[in-house]
C-alpha cells in the first residue's frame, strides 16, 4: 500500500490547541503516526520502555530533544529514537510543523 507523506490517514488519537495526532494502524507490528504541531507549540515530552521510534520531518522547522540533547529539525530530517530515550518536539516557527513517526508495536499510553 502506497501512502503520501502528508496524507497517511488514520484516526485522531490526540487533539488539542497544540496539535492533531493521527494513527494509521493498518499494519500488525508497526503504527504509522502523523503530527501537525501548531506554531510556537511543543509536544508532551515522554519516553517509552521497550519501544523504539523513527521520526520523519516533512514540513516546517523546529527543534527535537533526545534526553539532554536539543537540535534543529527541518524537512527531510530523520531522527532515530532508541528504547527509553526521552523525546520532545518544539515548533519554533510561525508555521505548522508536520512530521510522521513509525512506532514499534502498539502506542503506549
Amino acid at each position: 500500500m502506497k501512502l503520501i507523506n502528508n496524507q497517511i490517514g488514520g484516526k485522531v488519537v490526540k487533539e488539542d490547541d497544540r496539535y492533531v495526532v493521527k494513527d494509521n494502524t493498518i499494519l500488525k507490528n508497526l503504527v504509522l503516526s502523523s503530527t501537525r504541531l501548531n506554531a510556537k507549540k511543543e509536544t508532551s515530552g515522554h519516553k517509552h520502555k521497550g519501544q523504539e521510534e523513527i521520526y520523519f520531518f516533512i514540513e516546517g522547522y523546529g527543534e527535537m530533544q533526545l534526553d539532554d540533547n536539543k537540535f534543529s529539525v527541518e524537512p527531510g530530517d530523520t531522527v532515530l529514537i532508541k528504547d527509553g530515550v526521552f523525546h520532545k518536539v518544539y515548533n519554533t516557527s510561525d508555521n505548522e510543523l508536520y512530521f510522521v513517526c513509525v512506532l514499534q508495536g502498539a502506542r503506549h499510553k
